[in-house]
């Protein structure tokens, strides 16, 4: 029988646990169980974890906090079953309020919850906290949301994204806000709130009743390729495979006993970065030679940029790591290559003011990569504590396809105020066919996204503007109140975004912005369903408009019926 107590001495580090079903169960429930205790509230700490699971049935029940990678280690999710439940709840929080349960990760396993749990597997989060490749067996479904049992009423949620899974039963997203579910299958799909958006699933709900029904689907999936993930071959090797390009997908790449399309790579080609002996040079080092990057938990302090020139090439996170520039330079720059993946990553800013954070190809790029695109997968891109960046991904090169980014500027902790974490933009897009699927973008103080390049689409947008412009006069663009939270340039003539919902809470004065959305109006640009919702706020502040003085305002003190308004396609008609 394996010995639990050495779970954690593997070749990533003493923060990757790989737990075997042959270790006792109670040694392992004890351990994640401390994980978990150790990590629930942990919002703004430095300690990162994986828990990576051999193939085979576990009997343990156990929640996930801040920070943490559950994952199996199958070259399928069925290959790791846990019998039990696998859990994220929201008692940290008044109100079992899920809005900050953010940086966690399911991937690749299969959850049966048990009666304890009244079989229902419950994944109560918002940003950055994806779950992918999963199928959840529990017969009372999955729910969203936390409910709390004083009450009986559900805490907040606040956007989430699931790819790639299977649930058998029903999907109760409760009072989730906001969602983006990408080539799913489920048994149903309960309800939404404002802005529900479906792409490529197998069952989606119908939308055609927009907004009476908060749902925009999609039927098919443009382009994919899943995120690469970490597995163990029957001869306790560790791979990497890397799921091939598909377009026109519906569905999961896995079901029906059919295993994902894709290759392996073996982990000797990888330079396994260690937060407390690697450093930009070493990283870079290993990057000249060909070597992919798998990066362990952490804090990485980089005082260089990591430079990313071969095509193909790999930068991979186990459990939540995080890579901060210290002298004011980008983090990530990626020449203007075929097909390199970054996935699973923090990008902090550092105290120096950067220009960006991560950079997809030089400004100016031209080469087509339409045949083996960039994919980055899994990024949060944070301005928290006393720090400041401009730009936090600036995608030049084209044909890039983005899976899940969030770009936080913090609206709460410690340093953050108008003056002390300042971005200006969360995204730049200048490189023409680039496609975003799940794009959470929020707080910075001009455009949140700036698509300047043609042929852009986006699936699915959450944004909050900023919280706390001092007054109006520091929050002008030109004559203009504020500044749209979603931005497509003048220039540009072909553009297409479904499911685009902006939010205001005007906390700090009476704000107003005149437009939540600005695009050209040339028949090539073309956006459908967009919500605007009055949080709460200042009395006075307002968001005047949706798109381009379309749409009624949604304003402080407002009566519930104004609370939310809608444009149902733009251009065109308006509901």
């Amino acid at each position: 029988m394996a010995d639990a107590s050495n779970a954690g001495a593997t070749i990533f580090g003493s923060n990757v646990y790989v737990f075997d079903p042959s270790m006792p169960m109670a040694a392992i429930q004890e351990r994640v169980t401390a994980i978990f205790t150790q990590m629930e509230a942990n919002e703004f700490g430095t300690d990162r974890y994986a828990l990576l699971f051999k193939p085979g049935t576990y009997n343990l029940l156990f929640d996930v906090g801040f920070y943490t990678q559950v994952a199996g280690l199958g070259k399928n999710p069925d290959d790791v079953l846990i019998e039990g439940g696998v859990n994220v709840p929201a008692y940290w929080m008044p109100h079992r309020n899920a809005t900050c349960n953010f940086w966690r990760t399911f991937e690749n396993f299969a959850i049966n919850a048990s009666p304890a749990t009244n079989n229902t597997t419950t994944i109560a989060v918002s940003q950055a906290a994806p779950i992918r490749r999963m199928h959840i067996r529990s017969s009372g479904g999955l729910w969203l949301f936390q409910v709390d049992q004083e009450t009986g009423q559900g805490g907040w949620a606040s956007g989430g994204f699931m790819a790639d899974s299977v649930v058998d039963h029903v999907v109760l997203p409760g009072s989730q806000q906001q969602w983006l579910s990408r080539n799913n299958k489920y048994g149903s799909w309960a309800n939404g709130v404002w802005n529900m958006v479906f792409v490529g699933d197998s069952n989606a709900p119908d939308h055609r009743n927009f907004p009476a029904v908060p749902y925009t689907t999609l039927e098919r999936t443009p382009i994919l390729r899943e995120k690469p993930y970490l597995y163990i071959t029957d001869q306790d090797q560790y791979k990497v495979f890397v799921p091939s390009l598909r377009r026109s997908t519906r569905g999961p790449s896995w079901v029906d006993g059919n295993a994902t399309p894709g290759k392996s790579i073996s982990l000797e080609d990888f330079h396994i970065a260690q937060p407390t002996t690697d450093s930009a040079a070493s990283v870079n080092a290993a990057l000249s030679t060909g070597k992919h990057i798998l990066f362990t938990p952490g804090i990485y302090k980089l005082d260089n940029t990591l430079q990313v020139a071969k095509a193909d090439t790999i930068m991979l996170g186990l459990g939540q790591p995080s890579l901060i520039p210290t002298k004011g330079c980008p983090v990530i720059s990626v020449a203007d290559v075929d097909g390199v993946t970054i996935a699973g990553l923090i990008i902090d800013a550092g105290e120096v003011t950067s220009p960006t954070l991560i950079e997809v190809g030089p400004r100016d790029s031209f080469t087509d990569h339409a045949a083996n695109p960039t994919f980055l997968y899994d990024l949060t891109v944070r301005t928290a504590g006393h720090c400041r960046n401009d730009v936090g991904i600036a995608i030049n090169s084209r044909d890039v396809v983005g899976d899940q980014l969030w770009l936080w500027r913090a609206d709460h902790g410690q340093g953050a105020a108008w003056d002390l974490n300042p971005t200006k933009h969360g995204v730049v897009v200048n490189g023409d066919d680039v496609t975003i699927y799940g794009l959470f973008n929020e707080h910075h103080k001009e455009y949140q996204t700036l698509w300047t390049g043609n042929g852009g689409r986006l699936y699915f947008y959450q944004s909050e503007i900023p919280y706390d412009p001092p007054d109006q006069v520091s929050w002008m663009c030109g004559t203009t109140n504020g500044f749209a939270s979603y931005k497509v340039a003048d220039t540009v003539t072909r553009h297409e975004a479904w499911g685009l919902g902006i939010y205001s809470y005007f906390r700090d004065s009476p704000t107003k912005l005149e437009n939540a959305i600005e695009v050209p109006e040339v028949p090539g640009v073309k956006l459908h369903h967009l919500t605007t919702v009055w949080l709460t706020g200042t009395p006075g502040s307002e968001v005047s408009h949706i798109v381009n003085g379309l749409g009624g305002r949604v304003y402080a003190n407002s009566p519930e019926s104004a609370m939310r308004q809608t444009v149902k396609e733009f251009p065109c008609t308006q509901s």
